[in-house]
């Protein structure tokens, strides 16, 4: 398989990730807030106040974003809405990382190819990965409701993303700035919540 069939057949798969997590996260959103922090959330980024320590402007913010689109009495549902839209990147950017680790175990050919078997195996265990996260029981339960984990996790996804697109390209000119990226999406995540310094 030539190398730009398997980028339309990878890209085609990615977004099938991307559609199936979405449509199924927005289906499921919770109608109002949960019982617990989440009603904290929502006000807080509805009228943009200060949340309880430490803090988390930046999801604040873009959740604002996402309230502009309706009255007081749907500030909840989008917010959820946003969540899971964040979720359902984050569903896309584990297929695409999936694909990067895959593609290292499975070698391409001394033409530069993949077989079909091969391009098989690449996308179809990146796209049941991806699916089983997807649907696994936790990241749903936060994929639906408006918390910051979503969110976090999207930033988590796209920070190590970013470095598998930087150890790609690590040897050509410009390559550096996936290495700012990196450090830029780390430093507004920490708006949002401490977890993406793992990827440190």
């Amino acid at each position: 398989m030539t190398e730009k069939k398997f980028n339309l057949f990878n890209r085609l798969a990615a977004l099938l990730a991307l559609a199936v997590s979405a449509v199924t996260y927005l289906l499921t959103i919770e109608p109002s807030a949960s019982f617990w922090d989440c009603g904290e959330f929502i006000a807080s980024s509805y009228k943009l106040e200060v949340g309880h320590p430490p803090g988390n402007p930046m999801f604040q913010l873009i959740a604002r974003f996402f309230t502009l689109f309706g009255d007081n009495m749907h500030a909840a549902v989008l917010v959820n809405a946003m969540s899971a839209l964040c979720s359902a990147l984050t569903i896309f950017f584990l297929y695409l990382t999936i694909v990067f680790f895959v593609k290292r175990l499975l070698p391409k050919a001394a033409d530069g190819t993949y077989s079909s078997g091969q391009a098989l195996a690449i996308i179809g265990s990146a796209l049941t990965g991806a699916l089983v996260y997807c649907f696994s029981d936790t990241f749903w339960f936060s994929a639906v409701e408006g918390e910051v984990y979503a969110m976090s996790s999207l930033f988590t996804a796209l920070v190590f993303w970013a470095m598998t697109r930087w150890y790609e390209v690590a040897d050509q000119r410009g390559a550096n700035r996936w290495i700012v990226l990196i450090a830029f999406l780390m430093g507004i995540s920490i708006g949002v919540h401490l977890l993406n310094l793992l990827a440190i």
